[in-house]
């Protein structure tokens, strides 16, 4: 009688780089395929503008700049809007401060954010 929900998933074997836990790097940083930040980045974060960027930062990791991909999992520290094209994943130790621009949300308990919540496409439903 009732459905189990389908749960969007994000592909861990995306990731194809790693910023490590001891490297600080000033400046953008633009990639393709799937990225994991452990270090931090002053400057913004760009997933290829042909899709399918998935982009993971853990608990140890920062960015200090805007972040723009496809997916993500967030579990670090991120001051700057974000958006997500496809599937945005805050874990407990997220904190965002900005703006978010999502399609589809999951949000743990725990998770941070000091700024606007707003859903892609959410905009135009009420339009006439």
């Amino acid at each position: 009688m009732f459905r189990r929900k389908s749960t969007p998933t994000i592909q861990p074997t995306k990731l194809t780089s790693l910023l490590g836990e001891t490297l600080h790097v000033t400046g953008s940083v633009a990639f393709a395929g799937g990225l994991r930040i452990d270090g931090h980045v002053e400057g913004d974060v760009l997933g290829s503008p042909a899709g399918g960027s998935l982009l993971v930062l853990s608990n140890k990791g920062s960015i200090r700049g805007s972040v723009r991909v496809h997916d993500a999992v967030i579990n670090g520290r991120i001051e700057g809007d974000v958006e997500v094209e496809h599937f945005l994943e805050l874990q407990a130790g997220a904190c965002v401060t900005g703006n978010i621009r999502y399609r589809q949300l999951q949000l743990h308990c725990g998770a941070r954010v000091d700024g606007r919540l707003m859903q892609i496409g959410a905009d135009l439903a009420g339009a006439p």
